[in-house]
């Protein structure tokens, strides 16, 4: 791998890992000092803010350098999130500086995300995109275990602004990565905001597979979010409480892990359809909490379904650098997580009406077959069936969309 890339991948690591710090640290804290009223407003204002920043990310990242604007958003977050650390630490809570610091992050967060995903295809070589997405996969599966834990143990320790303060300085040492990064990316002249938002819509539908995709993903994330909600109730009640959520938690990283690592070394000519076969195991895992609904058979589900969804993640990744021009990335992906982000939460609030009408049993069925159709039917479409490793990825149009 190429210099500027294990720059990106020690940046993220130490950002990913920071975050695992911070994710603790906020529910003590707010919980603490305020309950978990107060904890819901902060998530809400997290999110709505990621969603409304989510597309102008895309359009900025097409514009500019990339890695300027990961600095810039690293810069943003290091500063509002020293902030609620210095808040914390001094003994005060106050709600309304606590949402607008959070509001700042998110709102960073949402242009940092696209300028990655615009960045990545220029860092290495195009044979070795599969492997490169699937390092950072892996790096972020492992980040996801190992810092809530480390986060659990220091804030247990040290109290909750030591948990910000860490998340601060990954955040700096991310940005300093970025500003290290050598590559640049071609840019063109920049069009209104809203002609270049509708430009990378057009770059969406004009692929089969593409907007296959992120339609049938749409469906799959409403289903996964009401999954999302009822399986920790089931660990609860029925597979031995919060041992159990542990043990599960423990698997679906590993079988993140086996996933990515099974993506490192397969690397099929016809990636994205074996993407779409992979990410029909997930309905096994959803289904193994109704039958047979023991611990054991659990955990084999957990691993088995998010080791496919880990696979699924780098093809799908790999296959829009390949085929979409380097010039709309960043807008093509703030869609793609747009898209999810949106379908995420509406499963999420459907869950409850859901199950308490028709009963967990019946819902978890009936979002392991929504599962299973969301991915089968992107093999009816011809482009995600035939959709094959590009040599490199596609050059910007000649009018060069900024």
């Amino acid at each position: 791998m190429t210099r500027d890339f294990r720059l990106l991948a020690a940046g993220q690591t130490l950002s990913w890992l920071g975050n695992g710090f911070q994710t603790v640290a906020l529910v003590v804290a707010v919980v603490t000092h305020g309950g978990t009223e107060d904890l819901g407003l902060v998530m809400a204002a997290s999110i709505l803010t990621m969603l409304a920043g989510a597309l102008f990310g895309g359009v900025w990242a097409d514009r500019l350098q990339p890695r300027h604007v990961m600095v810039f958003s690293d810069l943003v977050r290091l500063v509002a999130t020293a902030g609620i650390a210095i808040m914390f630490a001094g003994g005060g809570y106050h709600l309304g500086l606590l949402c607008a610091l959070t509001v700042v992050s998110a709102g960073a967060g949402a242009f940092f995300t696209p300028a990655m995903s615009s960045l990545k295809p220029l860092l290495v070589p195009a044979p070795q995109l599969q492997r490169a997405n699937a390092t950072l996969s892996m790096l972020q599966t492992g980040c996801g275990i190992a810092g809530p834990a480390l986060g659990g143990l220091t804030v247990a320790a040290f109290g909750a602004p030591t948990g910000f303060a860490i998340n601060a300085l990954s955040f700096l040492l991310s940005g300093v990565a970025a500003a290290l990064l050598r590559v640049r990316a071609e840019r063109g002249s920049r069009s209104p905001m809203l002609r270049e938002l509708a430009a990378g819509w057009r770059e969406i539908r004009g692929r089969d597979w593409l907007i296959g995709g992120l339609l049938g993903a749409t469906v799959y994330h409403v289903a996964n979010g009401m999954i999302l909600v009822l399986v920790p109730v089931v660990a609860m009640h029925r597979l031995g409480g919060a041992h159990a959520i542990g043990w599960i938690s423990a698997a679906e990283g590993l079988g993140g892990l086996i996933g990515s690592g099974l993506a490192l070394r397969f690397q099929p000519r016809r990636l994205l359809r074996a993407g779409w076969f992979t990410l029909l195991l997930m309905p096994f895992w959803a289904l193994s909490y109704v039958w047979p609904g023991v611990l054991t058979a659990v955990l084999a589900g957990a691993i088995i379904g998010y080791g496919g969804l880990m696979f699924f993640g780098v093809a799908w990744e790999t296959a829009i650098q390949d085929h979409v021009p380097q010039a709309m990335l960043g807008r093509v992906a703030s869609w793609d997580y747009l898209t999810s982000f949106l379908a995420m939460p509406l499963g999420n609030a459907l869950a409850g009406p859901l199950e308490a009408h028709f009963g967990t049993d019946r819902v978890l069925v009936a979002c392991a077959l929504v599962l299973f159709l969301s991915a089968a039917s992107q093999l009816l479409i011809p482009g995600s069936r035939n959709l094959t490793r590009a040599p490199g990825p596609e050059p910007a149009p000649a009018l060069a969309a900024a």
